[in-house]
């Protein structure tokens, strides 16, 4: 759309002062000790921030070397002021080069300090536009305020977002799901902001677990929340892969927390949904590249958690393929395959299945100091393995 207030200060000067024609070059006096100042608003209610404000005592309008007195240029906010001006009767013009865009009388006494405001959006200006012009002022203002509007929304739909975020951190998951609520509801066509109502519901059903856990009870609607969390991330998808430009991002981050809740509902009553954990993870590794090491890994731990040691271990090696520097996919891998050990009868030698101990060793030389570095060691030396003393911690 073309910018409507250029066309508003090509036009005006045939509305108002078709008659009036610009002379010479302004010049600057330096006399008297009046001054004047005042704020120029175009029709359509904003400042006139290019152009200048002239004074003249020229009263005829038909002389074509019209002279003005003082010039003074209209600033940033639409204001002017000038100083120094001798006594007179004036007409102060509004000019946008050489055009006439607006004029007032502006009788100045000997050391006034005169204020003198151009509102182009009075009547008496309006009606001396040409219909066209007024359309296209109109016009102007209808797309202003949806454009007002529109950014009002956004502006408010920020400030939810913010909230939730900052809630999920501090645990008011409550809070957090009824300010993604009802964002969600003012502007339903956005995935981050269902993607973040999951993030919330997710927190909700977790809370639920933690509590019933600590009261040394079940709570029946811990499968809902989760479900209540899977439907959200599913819409998020949903929308973003209907964008014109999908955001892999978006969609590796959904995929990856619908991984989580589906995990998560698999360990909390429904077990078969572990497989559609897996397809999430699988998924958002896909879209989402360079993190994929993360997604591999995330999926490893939630299969591993869901007692599937064989997917846990091919999951972990993706993961290790992605990024071979994480120690934990390393400890996955070998928590998956010396599940597979067999133990001889009659040595009572331990045999555990190719690339475990080569696993724990390599967990060790990444994290030395790790998490889990005692128990790796406890299992190594409990599987007749030795422990290598020269393991240093990678340079960051």
């Amino acid at each position: 759309m073309r910018i409507f207030g250029m066309r508003i200060s090509a036009v005006l000067a045939g509305c108002l002062l078709a008659a009036m024609a610009v002379g010479g070059p302004a010049r600057l006096a330096a006399q008297g000790g009046a001054t004047i100042h005042g704020h120029v608003t175009n029709p359509a209610g904003q400042p006139l921030t290019a152009g200048t404000v002239q004074l003249t005592t020229d009263k005829n309008a038909n002389n074509p070397s019209r002279k003005y007195e003082y010039t003074f240029t209209l600033d940033a906010s639409g204001n002017y002021k000038g100083s120094d001006i001798k006594p007179a009767t004036y007409i102060a013009v509004v000019l946008q080069g050489p055009k006439t865009v607006d004029f007032l009388p502006a009788p100045i006494a000997a050391g006034e300090d005169k204020t003198l405001d151009f509102d182009m959006t009075r009547k008496e200006y309006i009606d001396k536009m040409s219909p066209a012009d007024r359309a296209a002022l109109e016009d102007y203002k209808k797309n202003m305020a949806a454009t007002i509007a529109a950014n009002s929304k956004i502006e408010n739909l920020n400030g939810l977002l913010k909230q939730a975020r900052d809630d999920d951190k501090a645990g008011n998951y409550d809070a957090a799901a009824k300010a993604m609520t009802d964002a969600t509801t003012a502007k339903p066509d956005e995935a981050i902001l269902w993607e973040t109502l999951g993030d919330a519901q997710m927190g909700q059903a977790d809370a639920a677990v933690k509590a019933a856990k600590a009261a040394k009870t079940t709570d029946a609607s811990v499968p809902d929340k989760y479900s209540a969390a899977i439907a959200s991330y599913q819409k998020a998808l949903t929308l973003n892969a209907a964008a014109k430009t999908p955001d892999p991002k978006t969609t590796g981050a959904a995929d990856n927390q619908l991984g989580q809740a589906w995990g998560k509902l698999a360990l909390n009553g429904q077990p078969g949904k572990v497989k559609d954990a897996a397809t999430a993870y699988e998924a958002a590794a896909k879209a989402d590249p360079p993190a994929a090491a993360m997604y591999y890994f995330n999926e490893a731990a939630t299969l591993f958690n869901a007692g599937d040691g064989d997917d846990a271990a091919a999951a972990a090696d993706k993961a290790i393929a992605a990024d071979p520097t994480r120690a934990q996919a390393y400890y996955i891998k070998g928590q998956a395959l010396i599940q597979k050990a067999s133990v001889d009868e009659k040595t009572q030698k331990i045999t555990v299945p190719p690339g475990c101990v080569e696993a724990y060793q390599k967990y060790l030389e990444l994290a030395p100091d790790g998490a889990q570095a005692e128990e790796v060691k406890g299992i190594l030396t409990g599987i007749g393995e030795p422990i290598k003393s020269s393991y240093k911690a990678p340079k960051k």
